[in-house]
């Protein structure tokens, strides 16, 4: 059986929408790769909207986990990739996440801010790891 343990490192300000250290042991390692706001035909969702595209890509997210026999509350790792990152994005972005962690400690996070990704309609791309017995 997998353990998960999510810590708080003395000295690291604890910020409740992430945590900064997962330690999993026992347990088989999922790597999703970067998800974008497409649907099942590969058209865009809520082009130009931020928070639109953040829940379609934590949608697809949830997708892929389900694939692999996964949940959100497996993930212990997600990294997010904003095109042209200003700081009154992160809110935003962190609200349309919130609802697919809520009732549960976040994963470690890590955001990044980008001049583009593969496709000039995508503002948001997440990419993430999960770990599950």
């Amino acid at each position: 059986m997998s353990k998960l343990e999510k810590l708080r490192p003395s000295g690291l300000h604890h910020n409740p929408a992430y945590s900064h250290v997962v330690a999993a042991s026992g347990a088989r390692t999922i790597y999703i790769a970067g998800q974008v706001s497409t649907d099942e035909e590969g058209r865009v969702v809520g082009e130009g909207d931020i928070a639109a595209q953040t829940t379609q890509v934590m949608h697809n997210i949830g997708l892929a986990l389900k694939a692999a026999g996964a949940s959100y509350a497996d993930i212990v790792k997600i990294t997010t990739f904003v095109v042209g990152y200003k700081p009154e994005l992160r809110p935003i972005i962190g609200k349309a996440r919130s609802v697919f962690f809520e009732g549960m400690e976040p994963p470690a996070s890590t955001l990044v801010g980008v001049t583009a990704l593969a496709a000039p309609e995508w503002l948001i791309e997440i990419e993430a790891v999960a770990v599950v017995d």
